[in-house]
């Protein structure tokens, strides 16, 4: 099957919407990404087979007229695949390099679906560590005077009754950290 590639031009953001909406309903083809460009100009491009890329720009290009302002429309059939590295963006490039559109559009489609981060359920709160709180009496100073600074900020915020807390322990430098913690011994 030979792949084409499908661009409209317009102007604003609502004809654009429009053009790629009328496009993916009208035909198989794969919407592969967007571009902004000055002066309020938004290039919608597709992918698909040639036939279909042709049908679903000349829908496209009839609902951006009605809605907005159309600017171009072009097809470009069998793109040669250095072209690639103008059409995809970095993230879809990698995915795509055959030449059969039902690979391009899993690809596409794999990319473009970013993974979504779940919210934690209570199984996953009770598991997390808690934090419990260090008793200054049982520290050595000779152990905190070996400690980088960074271990000292994290010893104060989990230790019990230390005097400063928050950014106050995080601009603390290391003698105001170890000063802090003999107080507590």
């Amino acid at each position: 099957m030979e792949l084409a590639l499908g661009l409209i031009e317009t102007k604003g953001l609502v004809g654009a919407i429009e053009a790629a909406d009328a496009m993916t309903k009208t035909a198989n083809v794969q919407l592969i990404g967007k571009e902004y460009a000055k002066g309020g100009l938004v290039t919608i491009k597709i992918m698909g087979e040639t036939a279909a890329v042709k049908a679903a720009v000349d829908a496209g290009a009839a609902a951006a007229q009605r809605v907005g302002q159309l600017i171009s429309v072009h097809v470009i059939p069998r793109p040669d695949d250095q072209t690639d590295l103008i059409v995809f963006d970095q993230a879809v490039r990698n995915y795509v390099s055959d030449d059969s559109s039902d690979g391009v559009a899993e690809k596409v489609k794999k990319k473009r679906g970013r993974k979504k981060k779940s919210e934690p359920t209570l199984f996953d709160l009770n598991e997390q560590p808690s934090k419990e709180l260090v008793d200054p009496k049982t520290l050595d100073y000779s152990t905190l005077e070996g400690m980088t600074v960074e271990e000292l900020r994290r010893l104060a915020r989990k230790t019990q009754g230390f005097p400063i807390y928050g950014r106050e322990i995080s601009r603390a430098n290391k003698s105001t950290l170890l000063n802090f913690f003999k107080q507590l011994m």
